[in-house]
């Protein structure tokens, strides 16, 4: 398997550290607001080249952080008149909401800044003692100058960096590119106890922290857009080989811009789209599919007649896969079977190994699509050899991809499922209103070992399926 490793600028060969295990952070949300189009490219993307390794029979330990404590989150509490954990938490929720319905594998861990103070203080302490962080009145800042390999990941030159650098007046940096990794508590915002004071991390400091506690000190993989290569990615690899005195990340990848109808994604432009926006319109599915229909490190332009098309083809997957089953059911064997379904995993294989390669990915998972439906037209196929045939689509364009529609069956599953549980809290209801509490706390309680939570608010009774 080839990776394109941006600190190295070229296509490497992947070795894992540990043979069979790979260490993968990918820089999730900061939850001030429900993430746009673009961010979901990101985690899409980073879910796919989960799913592949997963895929290659490696056991990945996937580690997406969510920064709770930055600016953004202070300046929207502030505005709205709440705590600034109000707004982080109402927009957690809304991303695990959001990242659900458009088909994300949960992370192994997803681990909070304000639950990682420690650490933070801790690896803060490490660099500080080694000599490449200063203390300015409670504000601990990094120092650039020192770490002499600053700028490998981006390919920044650190004396262009500070001759182009704005000076802002009353600068408590040494110099202007240092960036801070503690600051000073200021009024109306959160803060914790530290060795410098009440203050608050850094946004770059966050992730080493979390990194280094869930992954360890060097890790195999670490992914995110390519608007955190610098500083964000930049500045994690200084302080963190500066606290450790080792390589923090052997592979880096980074994902390419996301434009809206050629133009620059922005508020301003009127062209700012939420998942939630898109998700009302089209399948999870069709997002997906136009994702992988571009190399993960290309620009990418999002139009919807792209969505249109992309849906087109998830027609062509669900329509193969209802004449298999219709095969399948009928459970009419045949001696006869000369289709070569292992040649297609094997070129599949081959484009995934290749950088994550998914638009040839996708064009060998419809070429199969095409090649499958032939044969069957001109040969008689059996129940077996179905299975086959169907496991492919589900193994590579579902298990790897991420991209057969959900069914109509299913669909209406759900809703059953749903008027079963609304049926069952209407009776929980009439039972508490006729003061028979024991049977009201057994269908909470057998709700529960289904897996099923209800939440008794003010306005009523929800659920929420776990």
């Amino acid at each position: 398997m080839q990776i394109y490793n941006t600190l190295t600028k070229k296509k490497e060969e992947f070795i894992p550290i540990s043979e069979n295990k790979v260490t993968m952070y990918v820089c999730g949300p900061t939850v001030y607001d429900y993430f746009h189009i673009g961010n979901a490219r990101s985690f899409i993307m980073s879910d796919i080249i989960r799913r592949y390794l997963e895929y290659k029979k490696y056991d990945v330990k996937f580690v997406m952080n969510l920064t709770d404590v930055d600016d953004k989150i202070i300046k929207k509490a502030n505005t709205e008149g709440v705590e600034s954990n109000k707004v982080a938490q109402k927009f957690t929720e809304a991303f695990f909401e959001d990242i659900k319905k458009l088909k994300i594998k949960p992370a192994t861990v997803y681990p909070k800044a304000t639950d990682h103070i420690k650490e933070i203080i801790d690896i803060i302490k490490k660099i500080e003692e080694n000599g490449f962080a200063y203390n300015k009145d409670g504000n601990v800042f990094f120092d650039v100058v020192k770490f002499k390999e600053y700028g490998k990941l981006s390919g920044k030159n650190i004396d262009d960096l500070i001759s182009g650098a704005r000076i802002e007046i009353n600068e408590e940096k040494e110099n202007p590119l240092d960036f801070a990794l503690w600051k000073k508590a200021k009024e109306n915002e959160p803060y914790w106890e530290s060795p410098w004071g009440n203050g608050r991390p850094g946004w770059h400091i966050e992730c080493s922290a979390m990194s280094t506690k869930h992954l360890g000190e060097t890790i195999d993989i670490h992914a995110g857009g390519n608007d955190l290569i610098f500083p964000h990615h930049e500045n994690e690899i200084a302080q963190s080989e500066c606290a450790s005195n080792k390589k923090f990340v052997n592979y880096w990848l980074h994902f390419g811009f996301l434009n809206i109808n050629d133009e620059k994604m922005s508020k301003s432009l009127g062209n700012f789209f939420t998942v939630r926006d898109i998700l009302k319109s089209y399948s999870a599915e069709s997002i997906r599919l136009l994702f992988n229909q571009s190399h993960y490190a290309s620009p990418l332009n999002f139009k919807p007649d792209l969505l249109d098309a992309a849906q087109k083809g998830l027609d062509k997957i669900t329509n193969l896969i209802e004449r298999l089953d219709d095969i399948i059911i009928s459970g009419i064997e045949s001696n006869s079977f000369s289709f070569n379904v292992d040649e297609y995993y094997i070129l599949f294989n081959q484009a995934m190994d290749d950088d994550f390669n998914t638009p040839k990915a996708v064009a060998i998972i419809f070429d199969f699509i095409r090649d499958v439906n032939k044969y069957i037209s001109e040969n008689e196929v059996g129940k077996n050899q179905a299975i086959i045939i169907k496991e492919f689509i589900i193994n590579t364009a579902e298990n790897v991809l991420g991209i057969i529609p959900t069914s109509n069956k299913e669909n209406n599953n759900n809703v059953l499922t749903d008027k079963l549980i609304e049926l069952l809290i209407k009776l929980r209801i009439d039972a508490k209103l006729q003061k028979n509490y024991g049977l009201a706390d057994i269908i909470r309680k057998e709700l529960e070992l289904l897996g099923i939570t209800l939440q008794d608010t003010k306005s009523g009774t929800t659920f929420k399926i776990n």
